[in-house]
């Protein structure tokens, strides 16, 4: 197996970076080393995209719910706090444990990708931590990662907005987007966006949250049952849809909020919680088609496909039993 050098990813990631505007032009470097889109089209044009930690800022403020001036407020650009105390690891890893269908669900995704190219580019859109049970993914040489979220960390190359992704268009090999679309303000405009940027026959993995409460306060929107998130998906193929996580998961998630709102104390709420880790193991006793109602979290995988499913498939789809 071979691995990619800095300098190869720098030149492949240059090679896939296009404007975040409408016309998805060409990026040019001027003299002063500064980041610009000249399409005299483009709205655009001619504006300096800025770069923190070296990670050029590839948004359009001027259609996002992020403003310019946040991403000057500290050193990753986040206009939340992304480095959680040990505690509250500790109480996270305790209630809500491992993604142990994503450590499965990453393994078939690599199965499709690989059987197309043998050194297939995947994108991972709101890749500012390497999310739970998808270590496979980064750990596979024959894997080109490409990474982006709306602030830089470790293993982000660009920041953006999943609204409008700066890449050229069937350009990647497969998508991969954990906990993201209960974040973005038009899940059906992302989606869109990863059909575009997706190569004909390219796969997609989406894990989104079904019921759960609140959890990134301003920045959360939407929530999606698995028929819900079947038909964000309609322009792809199915390959596979279930459940992340069930309704022992759920409840979990439920007491931490009721114990968390009773007790107006979020420490002691989310630790009073903790008792109940518990729960979550009872997810593995209660068959798919009950579990699917009530899922704390779902996925689907997909491949890109010119036939959209009906609305009469839908309505067939739903495995539940309420």
């Amino acid at each position: 197996m071979s691995t990619i050098t800095v300098k190869e990813k720098d030149c492949q990631l240059k090679s896939l970076l296009c404007c975040p505007c409408d016309l998805h032009s060409e990026l040019e470097t001027s003299e002063q080393g500064n980041i610009q889109c000249n399409h005299k089209e483009c709205n655009l044009n001619n504006r300096n995209f800025t770069t923190i930690s070296g990670q050029p800022v590839l948004i359009n403020f001027d259609d996002s719910v992020f403003n310019k001036e946040d991403y000057f407020l500290k050193e990753d650009g986040s206009v939340l706090n992304r480095k959680p105390s040990r505690l509250h690891k500790l109480i996270s890893t305790i209630l809500w444990g491992t993604n142990k269908k994503c450590q499965v669900n990453v393994k078939e995704f690599i199965k499709h990708l690989l059987a197309k190219n043998s050194k297939p580019t995947v994108l991972i859109v709101g890749g500012g931590s390497i999310g739970k049970g998808s270590d496979a993914l980064y750990s596979n040489s024959d894997i080109h990662i490409i990474s982006f979220d709306v602030y830089c960390s470790e293993v982000t190359d660009f920041i953006a907005d999943a609204h409008s992704i700066p890449i050229k268009n069937e350009s990647i090999d497969g998508i991969w987007i954990q906990a993201v679309l209960e974040h973005v303000l038009e899940p059906t405009k992302v989606v869109s966006e990863i059909f575009r940027v997706l190569k004909p026959d390219g796969i997609v993995y989406a894990d989104t949250p079904f019921m759960q409460q609140v959890h990134e306060k301003a920045y959360d929107f939407t929530r999606f049952s698995e028929s819900g998130h079947r038909w964000l998906f309609k322009d792809f193929e199915l390959i596979e849809s279930g459940v992340v996580s069930g309704p022992g998961t759920a409840l979990s998630w439920a007491l931490r909020y009721f114990f968390v709102g009773l007790l107006r104390n979020k420490l002691l709420g989310t630790g009073l919680a903790s008792l109940f880790f518990w729960l979550r193991y009872i997810d593995n006793f209660i068959p798919t088609t009950y579990s699917s109602d009530g899922a704390s979290a779902v996925f689907f995988m997909g491949r890109k496909s010119n036939k959209p499913i009906t609305p009469h498939e839908i309505i067939k789809f739903h495995r539940g039993v309420t």
